[in-house]
């Protein structure tokens, strides 16, 4: 089996994620690492044994070995990197969302069509063992959503990251945190979302951002979602999903599932690991070993990006 040879560029908190989840799947090698600032971006490399370091992503995508890119950059910078990606010739992956405007976001669907090369958005909650399980249910017959409740909590008033860390750009309630659900919901449901409505909350004096946002969604078949998004929540912290269906309730928090009376449910057993990410991995190196698109593949999740411009657009009228 061929070594798939990997430049990953974001050398941050979701970086090391990938970086973690990386070493667990055989015949990937991750040998280059792109960051902002070299010495820290050494640091990580390190600590990987990662043998190319560089600040700018142009300089790992003329290594010939480069297979293919992990893009782990800020949000801004998602859709212009995709599209240098592929013009270089290499595979994608890039984390959610692709783009913050429905424009990039067809150009890059456009661009992958033609190059044949995979392109491949990180929309983490399609591989998360507690969304898998439920959506094997759904699958056989067993359980159809009637409404999900989502709440999105960050506390969020400084430019914060994950890990506590001061970030170089500013993180969106939108186009990042709810394109998690708006993709989720309509993936669940098998069927297109056919009504959105979204308000916000006052703007950040600083940050320039909306720090609460409501959103309502309807699917074809029925299905509704409420989400509720803040980063002004002082704790707990994180994204809960509540499905209630005609046959049951689940609570999931990121890969634990739970049901309506809060007993924890095993999902260890639905995919190879419980680990979302390193699972989402999994699927584009084997989307790229086997030469077919990835479950959420550029195309796939465009109908995402449409909805999250339809939302904007209210917003701001």
């Amino acid at each position: 089996m061929k070594t798939i040879k990997v430049a990953l560029a974001g050398a941050g908190a979701f970086g090391n994620k990938h970086l973690d989840g990386i070493k667990k799947i055989d015949g990937v090698e991750v040998i280059s690492l792109v960051g902002r600032t070299l010495d820290k971006t050494q640091e990580i490399a390190k600590q990987y044994g990662i043998p190319h370091v560089t600040t700018n992503l142009a300089d790992s995508l003329a290594i010939a070995d480069v297979d293919a890119v992990i893009l782990c950059t800020p949000t801004q910078m998602h859709a212009q990197q995709t599209i240098q990606c592929l013009q270089a010739g290499k595979h994608v992956e890039v984390e959610i969302p692709m783009a913050d405007r429905l424009d990039d976001a067809k150009a890059i669907v456009a661009l992958q069509k033609s190059t044949g090369l995979i392109a491949m958005a990180g929309h983490t909650r399609r591989y998360n063992p507690s969304h898998q399980w439920i959506n094997k249910k759904i699958k056989a017959g067993e359980f159809n959503i009637q409404q999900m409740d989502v709440q999105t909590y960050f506390f969020r008033r400084t430019n914060m990251n994950a890990l506590g860390q001061a970030r170089s750009w500013t993180d969106h309630l939108l186009w990042h945190h709810a394109a998690h659900t708006v993709d989720l919901f309509a993936y669940q449901c098998g069927s297109p979302i056919v009504k959105a409505n979204a308000i916000q909350g006052p703007i950040h004096s600083a940050l320039g951002i909306s720090m609460d946002m409501s959103v309502q969604l309807k699917a074809a078949n029925g299905a509704i979602c409420t989400l509720s998004l803040s980063f002004n929540n002082d704790g707990p912290l994180g994204t809960w999903f509540r499905y209630i269906g005609d046959t049951g309730t689940y609570l999931a928090k990121y890969d634990d599932l739970y049901n309506g009376k809060e007993e924890q449910i095993d999902v260890s057993k639905v995919d190879v690991s419980m680990n979302g990410i390193e699972i989402q991995d999994r699927e584009f190196f084997a989307a790229i070993r086997e030469g077919r698109q990835p479950n959420s593949s550029v195309e796939n999740v465009l109908a995402c990006y449409q909805v999250l411009h339809d939302l904007e657009q209210q917003m701001h009228n």
